[in-house]
């Protein structure tokens, strides 16, 4: 999301015991027992021989500790034993590097083993910090985990690109009650138990462009404030105040009621499906491993609140290739082959051969903003066409020579695959350009069948080094051709052809952002087959059945003010296509957006910004 206006507006967790997954064999150690059996000895004399004493029992020896991993020296793990200041000085140099570094190569991850910490966490690009617990209540921060606003150049203080950054798997105790959060694309919460007031916007009022919630529990309230657009699921908050264009809730406990378009709340009453990214976590034994919740249907609320543990397999760190930077592809394609899961640690990675996912169940876990950049254009990953593959918390950053796709689920169209173990893709985010000329064909393509996409940003820079036009080029953001796919938080933004392509057959979105792209030179350059421009969101026309709901498309055509887009929202006309709460906006009067979905809805123009909204699409059941 580049610079743009916008304006202020005015205990239930799952059930069902969790699975170790580690043997939990008991360790005993007994104490050598000693018998009193006489020896019998001859007698030479009128003194017979004393027995000899027994042998004192040995004391057992103490409980082993399980080593710690090598996360390598951008990980810091802390436990309650740490001095406060030690904490403080390491946060606080992460932040004086990574708060300025939006192109940087610095990646950054603190992980807080269970206790309590007094800490105030300012998170700057490519930083994570994350709690080491089975529930969040087990990791306490007493402060604040922040993200601040960012001066402007015009004086004014906002978060529009405040990206790449995230917290997970704590709880946190506000010193005055409110934990700030600035934020914008790539920058989730989750797992996350704020006691207290939870503020998405820069504390000086500026503006913010977007974000995601889930699996989290929000004592107080949430004050949206400017925030443009936002997906909250499967979680819990005291309150939800004020909204932009775009809120969208699924599944959560006291999100406000349906009443889009005034004010723009869409509000489902469950998340018809949803599984939570696996993490990392310490046993109370010591025992390192990465914990993989069960999906879950019609989910409303966290997965741990209430006390229930999240219900979840765990796999033992120890079956897990731990990648570094210095790690080439070919060596993490061995250890896959093998049979390893596989973990990234913070880094930028080099990548000159495909990584390939191919078993059934692999987790693939990114900790602190992995990067991973295609060399020479090959595509960086694909994964097979199977079940239960969890792709979690990457960045993929395009190379200077053109890659086909930067991520690939599914062989084929179709292919073998499980509706009860989907395969899922989250907090995965794709870039090209900003960071140098960066160049791909399409961001991710799913040809698998049940897909989980769960907080995707795919983004054609338009702003940093390496972007125009001719620069850092990319078709599309997203194509889908599997059946059964659902996304949930899907941010697609400034491709040059269709930025999202749905294929196929049973999909459905939750909360749709897009920005159409900025620097199409003229209208020639950006029109196809007579009609102006390329839609946002398109559905092929062979598709029957299809729905989704909260999505927003902007236009900015800074380049030539003059463009016109016929639609956002391109969809076959049939009664199983439904749309619910599109809108669309042009900002500042940079272009023209035509109709909101096929020829329906007003055109989106002006300089004041006001979105042009659409109910529901077809206008009525048929």
């Amino acid at each position: 999301m580049g610079p743009q206006l916008a304006e202020h507006s005015g205990q239930l967790g799952q059930s069902g015991q969790p699975k170790d997954g580690l043997s939990r064999r008991a360790f005993a150690v007994a104490a050598l027992a000693t018998s009193a059996i006489p020896l019998a000895v001859a007698v030479a004399g009128p003194a017979s021989a004393a027995a000899p004493a027994a042998k004192p029992a040995k004391a057992p020896k103490p409980p082993k500790v399980p080593p710690t991993p090598d996360f390598g020296p951008n990980v810091q793990i802390f436990d309650p034993s740490t001095p406060a200041a030690t904490i403080q000085a390491a946060v606080d140099a992460a932040a004086a590097q990574q708060v300025p570094a939006e192109f940087g190569t610095g990646r950054f991850a603190f992980l807080f083993k269970p206790g309590t910490y007094n800490a105030d966490i300012q998170l700057g690009y490519y930083t994570s910090v994350a709690g080491l617990g089975l529930s969040p209540d087990d990791v306490t921060i007493n402060g604040e985990i922040r993200v601040e606003g960012q001066q402007q150049s015009d004086g004014t203080v906002n978060g529009l690109t405040n990206f790449w950054r995230s917290m997970e798997n704590l709880s946190i105790v506000p010193t005055d009650g409110i934990n700030w959060f600035a934020v914008s694309q790539a920058a989730p919460i989750r797992r996350v138990h704020v006691k207290g007031s939870l503020f998405l916007f820069p504390r000086q009022g500026g503006y913010t462009s977007g974000g995601f919630i889930a699996d989290s529990v929000v004592d107080s309230q949430v004050i949206n404030a400017s925030q443009q657009q936002w997906l909250t699921r499967d979680s819990q908050v005291g309150s939800w105040s004020n909204a932009v264009w775009n809120q969208v809730f699924a599944g959560v406990i006291g999100a406000p009621a349906q009443s889009f378009p005034n004010p723009p709340y869409t509000t489902l009453s469950t998340s018809p499906k949803s599984r939570e990214k696996p993490f990392l976590a310490v046993d109370a034994k010591g025992r390192w491993q990465v914990v993989v919740p069960r999906l879950r249907h019609d989910a409303v609320g966290t997965t741990w609140n209430g006390g229930a543990p999240t219900a979840a397999r765990t796999i033992a760190i120890d079956e897990f290739f731990i990648a570094r930077p210095s790690d080439s592809a070919h060596t993490i394609n061995k250890a896959l082959d093998q049979g390893k899961h596989l973990l990234f640690t913070p880094g930028v990675y080099q990548v000159d051969r495909t990584i390939r996912v191919k078993h059934a169940g692999t987790i693939v876990l990114g900790i602190g903003f992995p990067t991973l950049s295609p060399v020479g254009g090959v595509v960086p990953m694909t994964v097979a066409s199977t079940k239960g593959v969890q792709i979690a918390g990457l960045l993929f950053d395009a190379g200077e020579h053109n890659s086909p796709v930067l991520l690939q689920v599914g062989d084929k169209r179709g292919g073998w695959s499980d509706a009860g173990d989907p395969t899922s893709v989250q907090d995965v985010f794709f870039r090209i350009g900003g960071a140098g000329p960066g160049k791909a064909t399409t961001a991710l393509v799913v040809n698998a069948d049940n897909v989980l996409l769960d907080h995707i940003w795919a983004w054609r820079a338009d702003h940093g080094s390496g972007v125009g036009w001719t620069v850092n080029t990319a078709e599309t953001g997203v194509i889908v051709n599997g059946d059964q796919v659902q996304a949930t938080g899907l941010f697609v933004e400034h491709f040059q052809k269709y930025n999202v392509i749905w294929n196929g057959e049973h999909g459905s979105t939750i909360m749709f952002q897009n920005e159409l792209p900025y620097d199409p030179p003229n209208q020639a350059a950006y029109t196809h087959h007579g009609t102006l421009g390329w839609a946002a969101y398109k559905v092929d026309n062979y598709v029957k059945h299809h729905e989704a709901w909260g999505l927003g498309s902007y236009c900015f055509f800074n380049v030539d003010p003059t463009i016109h887009v016929s639609h956002s929202f391109e969809v076959p006309i049939t009664k199983d296509v439904v749309f619910h709460d599109l809108l669309t906006v042009s900002l500042n009067g940079d272009g023209v957006i035509d109709h909101v979905i096929n020829d329906v809805g007003d055109p989106a123009q002006g300089t004041a910004t006001v979105p042009v909204n659409v109910l529901r699409y077809p206008p009525t059941a048929s």
